[in-house]
Order: C-alpha cells, then sequence, then structure tokens
C-alpha cells in the first residue's frame, strides 16, 4: 500500500491539466447571457467552470468581419505556446454568430444570433432576436467569469484582444464597457489593425504631413509609428453627414450597450484604461475588408495612418498613456502580429 504522505505529494506536484487547444467542439462550451436561456460559444484552453489554481492569466481574443472564432482560437493557442503561457493562462476566444441576413452560422438551441454585417455586433449592437442583449453584453459575461475567485482564485491579469474588424470590438469595448472597475483583476486592451475607430470628438487628421495620402500609403517605409499629424473640423462634413455618428463617433447613440452613456464618461474611461495599438507596418493598402466608407476615410487613408493619428490624438488631447507598437514586416494578418515576439508579453504579461 502506498503511504498517504506519498500520495498526498503526488498529487502536489502533478502536472497541470492539459491546455485544450484544439479548435473543435471539445475545447468549447457555451457562456450563459443575462441569466439565461441565451448563450454564446466560446472556445477556451480551459474550463470557465471548472476551479483552475495554476491559471494566473486571461486573453480574450475577438475574431474578425469573418465571424472565424475557430481560426483566432488556433492564433491565440499559438501565440501561448510561443510565449510559454499554456500551462499558466486560459486563452479564450468568442464566436459572435449570426443566422440573420446573409450570415448562415449553424445555432445550437437558445444561442444568441447577432447582427450578420455592418457595424453593429463591433460596437455592442443589439441581436437582431434579442433586443435586449448586446455584444458587450457578451464579453461582460465573460469577463465576470474569469474574475471569479471561487474559479480561478490566482487570475492576476486580463487581457481582450482583437484584429480588423475584432479591433474594432476591442476599441469601442475599451471605451463603453462597464464592468472594468468593478472585477478585482486589471484588465488591458490590445487592439490590433481596425479599420475605423470611435473619435471622441469632431475633429479629423487635416490631410498635411503624414496624414496626407499619398504619405500615409507610402508610410510602410518606417517602422516607428508616424507623429506629424495635425487635426482641425472635418472639410467633408457636408457630403459625409453621418461622419460622425457612433460607431465613427459619439454622436447619435440611440441604442445598444452605450445608450444613455455620456460622452463624458467613454472620454474618461477611454482615456484611464491601459490598451495598446498594434498597427502593422504594411498594413499601408486597401486590402482585407478595409473600409472605404466617407465616415471611414474621415480618419485617414490606411488603417496604420488612422491608428498613428488617434493614438497621438487621445494621449494629447484627453492626458491618456497609450501605447502604440508598429510590427515589424507584418501585413493586414492576426497571425503574424499576433504571434510576433514583441507581441507576445503585451498580451500574455508576467
Amino acid at each position: 500500500m502506498i503511504p498517504m504522505l506519498l500520495l498526498i505529494a503526488q498529487a502536489a506536484t502533478a502536472p497541470a491539466s492539459t491546455a485544450c487547444v484544439a479548435a473543435k467542439p471539445e475545447c468549447t462550451e457555451f457562456v450563459t447571457l443575462r441569466g439565461g436561456p441565451a448563450r454564446s460559444l466560446i472556445y477556451r484552453t480551459h474550463p470557465l467552470d471548472k476551479r483552475n489554481e495554476r491559471v494566473r492569466r486571461a486573453l480574450i481574443m475577438i475574431h474578425g468581419t469573418n465571424r472565424n472564432a475557430d481560426h483566432y482560437f488556433s492564433t491565440a493557442t499559438a501565440a501561448a505556446f510561443l510565449a510559454d503561457a499554456l500551462d499558466d493562462a486560459v486563452v479564450i476566444a468568442p464566436r459572435i454568430a449570426s443566422a440573420d441576413g446573409s450570415c448562415r452560422d449553424q445555432l445550437a438551441q437558445d444561442e444568441v444570433s447577432w447582427s450578420c454585417g455592418g457595424d453593429s455586433w463591433r460596437s455592442g449592437g443589439t441581436s437582431p432576436v434579442n433586443k435586449d442583449l448586446t455584444s458587450f453584453d457578451f464579453v461582460d459575461e465573460i469577463l465576470k467569469k474569469l474574475a471569479d475567485k471561487r474559479t480561478f482564485p490566482n487570475l492576476r491579469a486580463i487581457v481582450v484582444a482583437g484584429h480588423s474588424a475584432g479591433g474594432q470590438f476591442v476599441a469601442r469595448y475599451e471605451m463603453a464597457n462597464k464592468i472594468h472597475e468593478t472585477l478585482g483583476v486589471p484588465v488591458s486592451y490590445v487592439v490590433a489593425n481596425p479599420s475605423s475607430y470611435a473619435w471622441p470628438d469632431s475633429t479629423r487628421p487635416l490631410a498635411a504631413d503624414d496624414a496626407l495620402p499619398a504619405n500615409a500609403v507610402l508610410g510602410w517605409k518606417e517602422e516607428k509609428p508616424h507623429t506629424n499629424f495635425s487635426y482641425g473640423a472635418f472639410e467633408g462634413s457636408a457630403s459625409c453627414q453621418n461622419f460622425d455618428r457612433w460607431p465613427f463617433g459619439l454622436t447619435q447613440r440611440t441604442g445598444g450597450y452605450t445608450a444613455g452613456m455620456s460622452d463624458a464618461q467613454l472620454k474618461k474611461q477611454l482615456a484611464a484604461r491601459p490598451t495598446t495599438y498594434l498597427l502593422s507596418q504594411v498594413d499601408t493598402l486597401p486590402l482585407g475588408g478595409f473600409d472605404s466608407s466617407c465616415s471611414a476615410m474621415a480618419q485617414g487613408a490606411t488603417r496604420r495612418a488612422r491608428g498613428e493619428a488617434y493614438v497621438k490624438f487621445v494621449n494629447e488631447h484627453l492626458g491618456a498613456k497609450h501605447d502604440v507598437q508598429i510590427v515589424s514586416e507584418c501585413g493586414h494578418n492576426d497571425r503574424c502580429v499576433y504571434t510576433t515576439d514583441v507581441v507576445l508579453p503585451v498580451i500574455f504579461p508576467k
């Protein structure tokens, strides 16, 4: 018979449960929304309802416009492997599925259908079949699960990240979410290569210097952030009357998660919350679902220029201390961005 003390010692030194890293059903679970029965699917490396004392970090990775959470789960788990974080981090990729309009995702019973295209799901819009639920509520529920000390007693950091349309989601969720300060766990945000931002006032970058379209397109020649931007009234406002309407600006927020929130509150939260912007060095062409609407073009000629101008504005005019990193040699590609060595400490902080 094995002595009891030896059994206890063996249990104490047993390896952690293996992370589930396949983008397959066995690595998924549902998150109940607002007490149910509505629910939405996530991919995850470790269950969110099973006590896990080894988890110290969490990464929530928001997918792009194709609603391909499986792909983004693979990207995020690859990054976790490279960061040596699979053992002590939980990686989550929410599936913001849709059977609305031209979208034909297969939904399980009570699984919420979110908006198909457009900006609604990227900006906290309501579900077309459940007007009491917004896409930002989904991530709120994930954050609350992660912050539950009964499940993750040693969690020390949560990162919410996204690329492209997912970057739009995270940029707006960062400024809008209502639970950041209530969780008891530090949360930071990582925004990569969105096509547009919610500008905090009606000014926009002037088409000069680094914002001049010809200069922006050639911006890939520099690996450091461009900073020569100036701001003023948008000259095209007469022909582009919605340029400052949510989600491109803060006006006309008549529904969804941000309805009822003041501009002042959104600006304060935007400036106060720790955020890093990842801009690919060569993301200077209109590729990968680039938004060429007049409202987006008012923010700059390329994704990179839009991000550089936005971060400078928020830091200088709102007093934020947001960071911007140019990810060398990457284009509009989530896997290139999030598996780069200099990015790994940002999404898996020690």
